[in-house]
Parts: structure tokens; C-alpha cells; sequence
């Protein structure tokens, strides 16, 4: 059988969904669509030089996300669309599939935003489509063996998610290099996260409770701080069975106190009024400071991720620790941002194609398959490492 995908955005991440819905999706087309004709042309050039067997089922389509109808009209007799583009059109896209009734996976970052399109389940059912939100790395991969691992234990009692996009070395001034959109960087350092703490659902801030972990060479010694959406809607569907379910962003160590500082001083804020009455968006000067002086174009990243589900199994306590290490790859261009993103999103659309997940609008810890997600992560690259304690 063969499927009909849709890829929203021809940035990042989206160029790799499409690449692994090409090759690993048996895909009968996969459209991208981006508002810039020269960036959709080039990503589908791109993409043919890579996968020249498939060139014939690439297409591409100039269309801004932010008309919903013209959107529909494009998805139109397709199976299922993946949204790469920044959040904030996700309600609005997950309304246009479900006219076109085109499931709809994306990769998401705001738990408000996807609880938005929740409340789209009836209407999703109706329409037969599945709805699955937070489908990247955090959230989506994280949760995904966080999942897995609580359907192994008998009696699951705490997750705990630590996960970090990183330049292989320290860089910079914040030892840090930018892997994704500056906004959704500092989405996830604002406001507060949402964690489950001895079994009831607790706001925690974001950039506190730092700790120290460490992780094999090349990465070595970091830390992680708490960190906003990486539990996605984990702590409401996991409440009353679970005592912990946490997620925090690891960096190289110094990261998160200098960027503490930054935001104590004002740097992130949208405006600023001085006394003599000019306004200022420092906001703005950041993104641009940061876009030019973290791409640090010759350091290749590296992503970590480790998932540790604590519980019994029987009488016996036992703890199952889920590893993921990954690199830039060199063979295809694409970064370990890129990859660990894109991919298990392409996955997920795979599976709604298959008709695996059933239609509504559904958290992905509820309706994707666990056991099925994770014995098909490794054909779509992603190698996790288990060990049972």
C-alpha cells in the first residue's frame, strides 16, 4: 500500500520529515508546502539529489500557513499532514486538515496550544482522522519511551526526561549553539513547566531546580534545569498513576546561569521603555544577536536524551533507562536536531497512515502505539539503548 503525505514548513525539520517519509513511509507523494517558493524548490531539490529513486513522488506548493483555507484546499486527498511550522498555527491547521479530512501530526512545544486542539475530538472522530500533537523530540520521542517504559511495570511510580540539543563542544559565550527557532528556545525557558509531583500535577518555573548529569564521551559533565512543554500532557493523563513525571533540558554547565541572568535583566522582554521615553524590543536585538553569533556553522551538534521509568515489576523494584545519542549526519547534511525531531514525527505520520492510531484528536502517550513506535524506531535511524536495573 502507499500513502499521501503533506509537509507543512520546508525549514529544518520539515525537509527531514519529508526525507523519511520518502524513504521509509511508502509514500506514493509527499508535498511540501512553505510560503517561500524559494525555500520549498530548494528542499525538494535537495531532497531529489539525496533520494534520486524517489524524485518522482516529490512535489512542492507555495501557500502561507496562516490561510487555513487554501491550506485545506491543499490537503485534499491526502492521508496525513505533518505541521513543522512554529505552534501558534497548529489549532487552525488541525481545524484545516480535519475539513480536508487529512490526519495531522506536528510537532508542537506548547501544551496550551495542543490542548486547543484537543477539543477537537469529536469533530476529528467524526470526520475519521487522527489528531496527534507534540510528536518531535521533547515532547513527543520523550514521551514516547517514557510511555513504553510505564507499560512495562507492573506498578509505574516516576519518569524522569533529561534531554539536550548540544554542540559537540562547548561553544560561545553560553557554550551553547542555536539547533532550532530562537521563539521556541525561548518558549521553553519561559514560564513555568508542568510536572507531576507525589501524584498530583504541580507548575514548577522554569531555569530552576539545576542539577548536575552526565553522560558518555563525547559529552561528558552538563546539567539540566527545568524547562517548559517537554511533559506535554503527560501529568494529566499519568495522574493518579504515577507519584513523578518531570523533564528538564540539559546544557554543557555555566549555560543556565548566565541565561537566568538574561532574563532577570530584560533581554527577552517583548518592549522596554526608557526613562526618556524611547521604546526599545530587546527581544528582537537578541534573536538577531543570537541567530548570528550561536549558528557557530562549522561545530556539528549532538543530541542526548535519556528516559528513566521507576516502578516494580511483580514484587521486585526495577528501573528501565532509555539512551539516546546522535549525531550530525554527513551522508545526508541533515543535524541530530534534525534527525531526532523529524523523524519520530515522520514515524507517527507513518503510522496514522496505516491507520494504526484511531481518529480523534488524542495525546500521543494515549494514542500511538508504544510497543509498535518503538520496534520501528530503528528503520527510521533513531537507535535507543535500553538497560534494565
Amino acid at each position: 500500500m502507499s500513502y499521501r503525505y503533506a509537509v507543512l514548513g520546508a525549514g529544518r525539520q520539515g525537509v527531514a520529515i519529508a526525507y523519511d517519509l520518502a524513504q521509509n513511509g511508502e509514500a506514493e507523494q509527499v508535498l511540501l508546502i512553505d510560503s517561500e517558493r524559494a525555500a520549498v524548490a530548494g528542499a525538494v531539490q535537495r531532497l531529489t539529489k539525496l533520494l534520486p529513486a524517489r524524485a518522482g513522488l516529490l512535489r512542492h506548493a507555495v501557500c502561507d500557513v496562516a490561510q487555513p483555507e487554501q491550506v485545506a484546499m491543499l490537503l485534499q486527498g491526502m492521508n496525513v499532514a505533518v505541521s513543522a511550522v512554529p505552534y501558534r498555527f497548529n489549532v487552525a491547521l488541525t481545524d484545516a486538515a480535519i475539513s480536508a479530512r487529512c490526519s495531522l501530526c506536528d510537532l508542537g512545544g506548547n501544551t496550551a496550544v495542543v490542548r486547543g486542539q484537543l477539543e477537537r475530538h469529536g469533530r476529528a472522530a467524526k470526520a475519521g482522522v487522527s489528531i496527534v500533537p507534540d510528536c518531535g523530540l521533547c515532547p513527543g520521542l520523550g514521551n514516547h519511551l517514557a510511555t513504553h517504559g510505564i507499560g512495562r511495570m507492573d506498578q509505574p511510580e516516576h519518569v524522569h526526561i533529561r534531554c539536550g540539543g548540544l554542540p559537540e563542544r562547548p561553544v560561545g559565550p553560553l557554550g551553547y549553539k542555536l539547533v532550532f527557532n530562537f521563539q521556541g528556545l525561548i518558549n521553553e525557558y519561559s514560564g513555568q513547566a508542568e510536572f507531576l509531583r507525589d501524584g498530583r500535577v504541580t507548575p514548577v518555573a522554569t531555569l530552576t531546580e539545576l542539577e548536575a548529569i552526565e553522560f558518555d564521551a563525547p559529552v561528558g559533565p552538563c546539567e539540566a534545569a527545568v524547562t517548559s512543554g517537554g511533559t506535554s500532557t503527560c501529568p494529566q493523563t499519568f495522574a493518579g498513576r504515577l507519584r513523578t513525571y518531570d523533564y528538564k533540558t540539559v546544557r554543557y554547565p555555566g549555560h543556565f546561569t548566565i541565561v537566568r541572568a538574561l532574563f532577570e535583566l530584560g533581554c527577552f522582554d517583548e518592549s522596554v521603555t526608557l526613562r526618556d521615553g524611547t521604546r526599545l524590543a530587546p527581544r528582537t536585538l537578541m534573536r538577531q544577536l543570537m541567530e548570528e553569533r550561536l549558528a557557530f556553522p562549522n561545530v556539528r551538534d549532538v543530541v542526548v536524551l535519556r528516559v528513566t521509568v521507576s516502578g516494580r515489576r511483580g514484587a521486585n523494584p526495577c528501573t528501565l533507562r532509555y539512551d539516546v545519542f546522535d549525531r550530525h549526519d554527513p551522508a545526508t547534511g541533515f543535524s541530530a536536531m534534525e534527525r531526532t525531531t523529524g523523524f519520530p514525527a515522520a514515524l507517527v505520520a507513518y503510522m496514522q497512515a496505516r491507520e494504526l492510531v484511531e481518529p480523534g484528536a488524542r495525546p500521543l502517550e494515549i494514542s500511538v502505539p508504544a510497543e509498535t513506535f518503538y520496534e520501528e524506531l530503528p528503520r527510521h535511524g533513531i537507535r535507543v539503548t535500553l538497560c534494565e536495573a
